[in-house]
């Protein structure tokens, strides 16, 4: 896939990377894991600009902001212009006018980014962080870095998506990668939550006959924000966690070196049971860590696109 000169200057989707872009964006990462600095031709300033509540995501991005040695602006969704009906188009133009290089948006809305990308007056540099049940490309990237750092290779790796996929912008991102990578991916979960536009990536299965033969599992959330109030009041956390959730009981059952992956925020005892989730096999916080080295990849690539790296 050829990047394009609007898609150099925004990662917004994880189908603008084919798969040796998202290798190259990884081994970058895995350089300034390994120690690479950078140094900036010009200063240049951040802004993170978040419409539903983060910790990972939001610090992750700030970090990897100061390491490259950006200024950080600050802002707050509640007390921005946007609470007074201003569009979202009209603040990014605001800060983009005050000198801002970098904005990096989560909002709720999926496919938000649509309407800004079709605007050739927005010169600023966009970063997704997460639209509604759409895409979340860091997330996925920074999955991905973690699966080859313990692997070394995509090919064959048998993928296990299990949770609530219909309302997982990782769930679509992750298997769309894996796909592109030549991993094998498979779901499992509530059957009313498979989403099957997914099909096309991997196939639905039993989670207790899956299991023993996966390298990765690869644990969601349920996400009771995006739920309806019936289907969401119905909810049943023991019965989820006999039917779906990564017990000690069924762990035993992994390969010795299968891995656990899980975006977060963890529902401890739902999903996955306690003692799991800082086990040997887990790597939950190890995506943590390469979250960092991951968003910085990804905004180099924006400042070099702007000459400012």
């Amino acid at each position: 896939m050829m990047m394009t000169e609007r898609t150099q200057a925004n990662l917004l989707t994880i189908d603008q990377l084919d798969a040796e872009d998202a290798l190259d964006l990884i081994h970058e990462a895995q350089a300034f894991k390994a120690g690479k600095q950078v140094e900036l031709l010009h200063p240049a300033y951040a802004i993170n600009m978040f419409f539903e509540n983060s910790t990972r995501t939001k610090t992750s991005f700030q970090m990897a902001e100061k390491k490259l040695g950006m200024q950080v602006l600050d802002f707050n969704a509640a007390t921005s212009s946007i609470s007074k009906g201003e569009s979202l188009y009209d603040t990014l133009k605001t800060v983009e006018s005050i000198g801002v290089n970098v904005a990096v948006i989560r909002h709720p809305q999926t496919d938000y980014y649509l309407q800004l990308t079709q605007n050739t007056n927005l010169h600023i540099g966009l970063i997704n962080a997460g639209d509604g049940a759409g895409q979340h490309p860091s997330q996925c990237l920074l999955d991905m870095m973690t699966i080859l750092e313990q692997f070394n290779c995509f090919h064959d790796l048998k993928v296990l998506i299990n949770g609530d996929i219909c309302h997982s912008r990782v769930a679509r991102s992750n298997a769309e990668m894996l796909w592109r990578l030549g991993a094998k991916v498979y779901f499992t979960g509530l059957k009313d939550w498979f989403d099957a536009s997914l099909a096309k990536y991997g196939e639905y299965g039993d989670f207790d006959e899956l299991l023993p033969q996966m390298d990765v599992i690869n644990l969601l959330r349920v996400q009771h924000e995006r739920i309806n109030g019936t289907a969401d009041a119905q909810f049943d956390e023991s019965e989820y966690r006999r039917q779906f959730g990564l017990t000690k009981q069924r762990a035993t059952q992994m390969k010795s070196n299968a891995i656990i992956l899980h975006p977060a925020p963890v529902n401890r005892g739902v999903e996955i049971d306690d003692e799991l989730v800082e086990s040997p096999q887990s790597r939950i916080f190890t995506q943590m860590q390469n979250g960092v080295f991951v968003r910085m990849a990804i905004i180099s690539r924006l400042l070099r696109f702007q000459n400012l790296l």
